[in-house]
């Protein structure tokens, strides 16, 4: 039995999304013994880019059921059966995210017709679900909605089940998805990691994290790590039974955010920006001993990068007026930057040349008061020395708005 699916979703960030729209199309491999299509009240807003593609207005769903008054029927609906979907994991995701909200963890076998084409239909040029089916003849009306995605979806699989004579394929996935494998277990840690810049912390059966690092996106991360064959990540594939992690929106307030839990994790910083006769260059530190780099990095290619960042901008010719841009001695200033998500931002709090606090806030939300900023702010102990690189490297490449810090 499967349970051929298709969401639409409101568009929000990661993690906010909620349903807009769902079909279910109940399929026992012969034919459709059930089917459930309905709008959703998302009670939330839902973004431009989604109103135009699905033509789903506000006004439509204003008085659609919201998912807990549905929540029943797609259980009964899917009761006993696979989840079959184009990109299964968004809709799962999405399934489980919108029953976790109401307490309830909603678990079911996955089968995805993304890859089951890639294998069974080799031939296709393109494998989104619009020019896949349309490649094959089969019709698809209302597309980018539930109801027309899933049918066309349910189609395709028909297709592929009866292109995969001896089940082998079909039996195989399932094999790969249901069982307690290996490649079980990475799906399991790995499907809920948001593509974001931030924290991640993976920890062992006890729950003691025995590797942590900021990194640019969690979820690719995450699958490079089990997927690697390097003796490097043997003990960490072998150990890791649950990963957690914090969004952070940058490098600076990782470091301070690990540095609060104890969690000192030395970097390396070998490299360090130089100038010499009228220009600036990248070395290994080791290479000038006794002369101080005015910065450093941890790796040479961001060494280059700085470098060029500098020869575009004129203002850094002069390396007095470019020690003075970088320079943090006797500034008493509010830095603003990027947040964690869409919609917030950062602030750093710097007295007296030394970073003391920084904190979130909403995009909305104004903090020209010292007293806003004290209740917002994370009050900082010692900023370490790669912390303060951190801050000049940001400093030099623009990421912060910088004010004179309210009185």
């Amino acid at each position: 039995m499967y349970s051929v699916i298709d969401i639409e979703s409101n568009g929000a960030g990661f993690r906010k999304e909620s349903i807009i729209e769902i079909a279910i199309y109940r399929y026992n491999g012969h034919e459709i013994t059930d089917r459930f299509i309905s709008l959703v009240n998302p009670e939330s807003d839902i973004t431009p880019f989604v109103q135009k593609l699905t033509h789903i207005s506000p006004k439509m769903v204003k008085t659609a059921p919201k998912f807990h008054e549905i929540a029943k029927r797609i259980i009964e609906i899917t009761a006993g059966t696979t989840l079959v979907g184009h990109n299964i994991d968004f809709d799962y995701r999405m399934l489980r995210q919108e029953f976790k909200r109401l307490g309830y963890d909603f678990e079911s076998n996955t089968i995805d017709t993304i890859p089951l084409a890639k294998k069974l239909i080799p031939e296709a040029e393109s494998y989104s679900l619009g020019k896949l089916v349309k490649s094959i003849g089969i019709p698809l009306t209302d597309q980018h909605r539930a109801g027309g995605d899933a049918r066309a979806t349910l189609d395709l699989f028909k297709i592929l089940m009866s292109k995969d004579q001896s089940s082998e394929i079909i039996q195989q996935h399932r094999d790969e998805v249901n069982s307690k494998t290996y490649l079980s277990k990475v799906r399991d840690l790995s499907q809920d990691l948001p593509a974001e810049r931030g924290l991640i912390y993976f920890q062992n059966p006890q729950g003691k994290i025995i590797y942590f690092d900021f990194v640019d996106d969690m979820n690719k991360f995450a699958k490079s790590v089990f997927h690697s064959k390097s003796k490097r990540w043997k003990k960490i594939q072998e150990e890791t039974e649950h990963i957690s992690y914090e969004l952070t929106g940058n490098r600076i307030i990782a470091k301070l955010i690990t540095q609060t839990k104890g969690l000192r994790k030395r970097e390396a910083l070998p490299f360090g920006l130089y100038h010499k006769n009228g220009k600036y260059f990248a070395d290994k530190i080791s290479s000038h001993k006794g002369k101080e780099p005015l910065l450093k990095f941890k790796s040479f290619t961001q060494g280059l990068k700085a470098v060029a960042f500098i020869k575009n901008n004129n203002q850094y010719n002069d390396l007095a007026t470019f020690k003075e841009h970088i320079s943090m001695k006797k500034r008493n200033e509010l830095w603003t930057s990027a947040g964690r998500t869409l919609g917030e931002k950062s602030f750093f709090v710097v007295e007296n040349g030394k970073l003391k606090a920084y904190g979130f806030y909403e995009f909305h939300t104004q903090i020209q008061t010292r007293k806003k900023i004290d209740q917002l702010k994370i009050n900082v102990a010692t900023a370490t020395a790669d912390v303060k690189n951190e801050l000049q490297l940001g400093l030099l490449r623009g990421d912060f708005e910088v004010m004179e810090l309210p009185k």
